[in-house]
């Protein structure tokens, strides 16, 4: 094609990707092709969710968008060739490999680098930053191979947002992390002090240390190499096996220096807000530009300026609109997230405040001085308001803005119409009118078409539960009903086919499905729901009859299924509390199987590495030591976790070990819509963590707290209040009503957060259902659980006694005395773990890999 025109890009990273996608998005006509140049050995990856790297993520799996975009004849991506020289005279880059590439226009997305202080022993031996994937696997294999030895003591060198993450990361991999901050309190770029001090106390309860106002001079190295100390300005020093700089980031503005293009006063390639540099065929966008007088090190206004560039070079007028600088922490457990004008410069901006410190929350709005304009806000320990509040930023809030503030799910708070001008999902410039406008007009009816459709949701997901919520309601205007059957199989939802199984007293799927069902034999989805609802409403052991066939995977053999195919096994220790025996007979069937051991988060201790051939003799030793099923396979009471209360601590008021016995004992084996925890604490220092469980028991002078709706995992919530002084009677009761409550109007796999903030009524509606009887179920409740409690029995040791059910565990069914010669292990830190799949490669050719027997 004579007029196709040919586009450099100079860097591979998010920004570099978003630009390259909505060029050939818009580009019909192909007037462009397009040549990335990048300096990575990989396609663009997303560097936000680097920290999942640490929890199993592959490089791979960081990949963004669609791998075919690089297979798209008009786009060339040269990978592990960074570009050394611009010549604008002649229009061409070059690059370390000595190739050249002549542009028609260039644009300069080389990003930023992470910003070492110039200090003595910046250049020791496990002194890392945390930047690139490199950066992050060489801070893996650094902590993993000290590990082998000794517990290791990490040290992140600021408290801003990467610094929270890195030292997430160093938690996440064991070492003991701590963060040292210049500046008053945590990430003070974003959140004021009162916001910094909750933001430290949650970091605390992670068991991350914390200090503020702490200058690092310099660091020592360790008399064997490599780093060993940190000292900091006042003297004090901090023993460190491994130290991460976040202290900041530098444009990588190098390539324009050389090029003779104006640079800012803090660094950067100045640019107009057409993203253009003072030459006309240059521009720059993401990190690298200098735009409105400063570089912007946040994805989302990168990503506007490759939209506005991408607009230019297609012939349109688009200008940078601004920065959208809000932010969202990303730290299990740590909920933060700051927006608009975080700290009250418009002038007369008023700021309402809503604390709980023993609860670690704090949250904010700024408002215009006439108390009704949203300016900005911070959330901290609960951040469920970010993604409705954030696109209100510069509008008018409806009613009390101070009700916006309350616990989710209290009463009294307005609800938010969103215009359609306002911003939804900011990482993909898509409005609420865009979301609306694909449900309305283009047939979008499900989550996945509105993603399709509006990308909205598709970077860091942050604003799905808003575009769902936008969907749902937009649906409902339009007069669509909005489905809640369970499956093509079930038109009824889990609620309504939980109280129908029970009413008609129905015990086999077959039953269910005859009379309330519509054709076929089930799916995934419908199965392992009815065997749920009839755990509860007909119990049987989880193999009898028909019942096996329903299950899920690890509930087929009572045991979790891991990556290389062996299994974990996890006996009960009620409330965490354990015998010395019980421990020596864990110990010495752990020895004799060859399994690996590791205490879990929820005080039991997890074996892995069993064949399926093995388990029934593992349980038979625990049984005869006295143990049973934990349940950690199934959807049930996982455990109870506790402190050890006035038995032994000074601070106890209560005896938060015999409750949380008693608990475990009662709940053990109830199947759920998803997996319940539940903890006690003994006094109100909280050492069990009962506000992060699905019911946590605080003990108090005059009797426990009772708390719910408490979830860790992939959207931390904290357990509010629903209850106080309850007598221990009172309280079991209460927990009773809660739970079945749950058991019987939860949807599938719904946790009790959402339950809450969904079921009618929200909190005061359980209170009113549990504590009330507002509904007149209580006495059923009651009933029903004393039957749960009667009929309760361990499903290891009923299998055990069952020659039939013991069938089921053989690795081959031919020959049931053959071991699975696919499971090998590597020694790690005196215990084995999985083989990866070049290990595999290397057992092969006869080394020291072991095939267990």
């Amino acid at each position: 094609m004579d007029a196709q025109r040919h586009l450099v890009v100079v860097g591979g990273g998010m920004v570099a990707q978003r630009l390259v996608e909505a060029l050939r998005d818009r580009d019909a006509d192909g007037v462009w092709r397009v040549t990335v140049l990048a300096e990575e050995p990989r396609r663009p990856y997303d560097r936000v969710a680097l920290t999942s790297f640490f929890s199993g993520r592959a490089p791979e799996d960081l990949a963004l968008g669609d791998a075919t975009l690089w297979d798209d004849p008009l786009v060339t991506l040269v990978r592990g060739d960074a570009v050394t020289a611009v010549d604008r005279a002649t229009r061409t880059v070059t690059a370390a490999s000595g190739r050249t590439h002549r542009y028609d226009h260039l644009v300069l997305a080389t990003g930023s680098s992470a910003w070492v202080p110039p200090m003595e022993g910046a250049d020791l031996d496990g002194v890392f930053v945390y930047r690139t994937l490199d950066d992050v696997a060489a801070l893996r294999g650094h902590v993993t191979a000290l590990a082998a030895e000794r517990t290791v003591r990490g040290v992140v060198l600021g408290g801003g947002l990467l610094g929270l993450e890195a030292a997430g990361a160093l938690d996440a991999l064991g070492a003991r992390a701590t963060v040292l901050q210049v500046d008053t309190h945590l990430m003070s770029a974003q959140v004021d002090l009162g916001g910094g001090e909750a933001l430290r106390r949650l970091v605390n309860r992670l068991g991350i240390g914390v200090r503020t106002q702490s200058r690092t001079t310099r660091l020592l190295p360790h008399r064997s190499g490599g780093v060993g100390r940190v000292e900091l300005a006042d003297g004090t020093r901090l023993d460190a096996d491994v130290v991460v700089v976040a202290a900041g980031v530098r444009p990588r503005d190098e390539l324009a220096r050389g090029a003779g293009l104006p640079i800012g006063p803090r660094g950067g390639v100045v640019v107009d807000d057409t993203c253009l540099t003072d030459d006309p065929d240059v521009s720059a966008v993401g990190e690298v530009a200098c735009i409105r007088g400063a570089c912007v090190g946040l994805v989302a206004p990168g990503y506007t300026m490759a939209e506005v560039t991408v607009d230019r070079l297609l012939g349109g007028a688009a200008v940078y609109p601004g920065a959208d600088t809000a932010t969202k922490l990303k730290l299990a457990g740590v909920d933060v997230a700051s927006f608009g004008d975080a700290f009250a410069r418009t002038p007369g901006a008023l700021e309402v405040v809503w604390a709980d410190p023993v609860g670690g929350v704090y949250k904010k709005l700024v408002l215009s001085d006439d108390a009704r304009t949203l300016l900005g806000g911070v959330l901290v320990g609960d951040a469920t308001a970010y993604a409705s509040l954030r696109p209100m930023v510069g509008r008018e809030l409806p009613g009390d803005p101070a009700a916006f503030l309350l616990p989710e799910g209290g009463t009294g708070a307005p609800v938010l119409e969103l215009p359609d001008d306002a911003g939804v999902c900011s990482c993909n410039n898509v409005s609420a009118g865009a979301v609306r406008h694909a449900v309305a007009e283009q047939g979008c009816h499900d989550l996945g078409a509105v993603k399709a459709c509006t990308r909205a949701g598709t970077s860091c997901g942050s604003c799905l539960p808003l575009v769902k919520k936008l969907m749902t309601t937009e649906l409902a205007k339009l007069g669509v009903t909005v489905s809640s059957a369970l499956c093509e199989h079930f038109a009824l939802s889990r609620a309504q086919l939980y109280d129908a199984v029970r009413v008609a007293g129905l015990r086999t799927f077959t039953e269910v499905l005859e009379r309330f069902g519509s054709h076929g034999r089930g799916c995934d989805i419908c199965r392992p729901v009815v065997a749920s609802i009839l755990a509860t409403t007909a119990p049987a052991h989880v193999l009898d009859g028909e019942r096996a066939a329903l299950q899920d995977t690890n509930d087929h053999v009572m045991a979790n299924l891991q990556k290389d195919g062996s299994y974990s096994v996890v006996p009960r220790m009620a409330g965490g509390e354990v015998t010395p025996e019980g421990l020596i007979a864990v110990g010495e069937i752990a020895r004799d199987f060859g399994l690996y051991t590791k205490i879990t988060g929820g005080q039991r201790i997890d074996m892995f590495g069993a064949r399926i051939d093995q388990l029934p003799l593992i349980w038979r030793r625990l049984v005869d030591a006295g143990f049973e099923s934990g349940h950690a396979y199934g959807k049930s009471l996982r455990t109870v976790k506790s402190c050890v209360g006035s038995t032994w601590c000074r601070f106890g008021v209560q005896d938060s070990v015999a409750l949380a016995v008693m608990l475990e004992l009662r709940y053990r084996g109830l199947r759920s819509p998803h997996k319940i925890k539940l903890g006690v604490s003994g006094c109100a220092r909280e050492c069990a963590e009962a506000r992060g469980k699905d019911v946590g028991v605080i003990a108090t002078d005059n009797g426990w707290n009772l708390y719910v709706g408490g979830n860790g995992g992939f959207t931390p919530r904290h357990a509010r209040l629903l209850a106080e002084d309850l007598d221990t009677d009172t309280l079991v009761r209460t927990i009773d009503r809660f739970l079945l409550y749950y058991v019987r109007t939860a949807d599938r796999l719904q946790r009790t957060a959402p339950w809450i903030e969904e079921v009618e009524g929200g909190l005061d509606g359980v209170r009113a259902v549990v504590l009330d009887d507002s509904l007149g179920l209580c006495t059923d409740l009651d009933e029903q659980m004393a039957r749960h409690v009667a009929d309760y029995e361990d499903e290891w040791r009923a299998t055990l006694d069952d020659p039939e059910k013991l069938r089921r565990f053989a690795s081959f069914v031919n020959a049931p005395d053959v071991a699975d010669p696919s499971l090998a292990y590597v020694p790690t830190r005196g215990q084995v773990r999985p083989a990866t799949h070049d290990e595999r490669a290397v057992l092969v050719a006869g080394t020291t890999l072991e095939v267990r027997s």
